[in-house]
């Protein structure tokens, strides 16, 4: 903020807007330019993948039985798009249970992974974040399906008339198709993203945004997860990229993630007519981003992640 004043100080209007203009859009859009070419790649791969194995993977979750928590944590983990309302409708037809949703959910990166990927996180901080969630995932799946079963809820009839087909990728149009529509998205998102975050950095300064995040970091933890709230693209793309710039830590990023499951809370809210079992989970992935991103940030501290 000194910087700014000592420089708007020696400066004309016209230096100023010229500056800004620079830092704040041009930069913008060239920075955000350059990963145009590894998001169209890490969709395509993404798009490829999933086409394979979509069938498989929705057959291999309903079968599971009482290890859906355990399924549900590691397909949750792999970049599939639209998975997570995949789960909701299998969970509003009573195929899965509310343990392998909740896992599902909390496993999801939504975009995390692409947009790391983009940025050249090394690969050992992407495995560890994807591991932890997945792991965080079956646990919690795995502890909510037990209270249940102790209280004789854990058991409900199949009602396949509940489950609803969501058409959220544009994927019937070809994996080309899809992949470009995910990647210019995406990098809308990121370049919006990008100019707000040049804008503060301009006017307010790094170190002062950087000193206002660590400052209050239970605080920052709790909103990060109501921010993942958000459903759509949106939550998880913010997360990623504050991240990348150094604006929040890990630890923060993964507490928005946690209860960043993309369009599923959406699709569930819609479909699930049981409004308690609703806010339930919701209030299960908040309270899990709040704890599990907070315990991250204190074994990042051990030197574990090199973002």
């Amino acid at each position: 903020m000194v910087q700014l004043q000592s420089f708007l100080a020696h400066s004309s209007h016209d230096d100023v807007v010229v500056r800004a203009f620079e830092e704040i859009f041009l930069h913008g859009i060239l920075d955000t330019l350059k990963l145009v070419p590894f998001l169209f790649i890490t969709y395509l791969i993404m798009e490829f993948i999933e086409h394979k194995a979509e069938e498989k993977t929705e057959h291999f979750i309903k079968k599971a039985g009482k290890f859906g928590p355990a399924v549900g944590g590691i397909i949750g983990a792999v970049p599939q798009c639209g998975f997570s309302a995949a789960a909701s409708n299998f969970f509003a037809g009573r195929v899965i249970s509310i343990g392998t949703l909740i896992a599902v959910f909390l496993s999801t990166s939504d975009e995390m992974l692409p947009i790391l990927i983009s940025e050249s996180v090394p690969v050992t901080t992407l495995l560890i974040i994807l591991l932890y969630k997945a792991v965080v995932g079956m646990a919690v799946g795995f502890i909510v399906d037990l209270i249940l079963r102790k209280l004789g809820r854990g058991k409900e009839e199949i009602n396949i008339d509940a489950i609803c087909e969501e058409d959220n990728c544009h994927c019937e149009k070809g994996l080309f198709h899809s992949a470009l529509h995910h990647t210019i998205t995406i990098t809308l998102f990121i370049l919006i993203v990008t100019f707000i975050i040049n804008a503060l950095v301009f006017f307010i300064g790094e170190e002062t945004l950087a000193l206002a995040v660590s400052s209050v970091p239970v605080l920052s933890h709790f909103i990060a997860a109501i921010v993942g709230l958000v459903p759509n693209c949106a939550a998880s793309v913010v997360l990623s990229t504050l991240c990348v710039e150094g604006l929040i830590s890990v630890g923060v990023m993964t507490a928005g993630l946690f209860s960043s499951a993309g369009i599923g809370l959406l699709v569930l809210f819609r479909i699930n007519k049981n409004l308690k079992q609703n806010l339930t989970v919701t209030a299960i992935l908040v309270a899990c981003g709040f704890v599990f991103g907070m315990l991250l940030d204190l074994l990042s501290a051990t030197g574990i992640f090199g973002m």
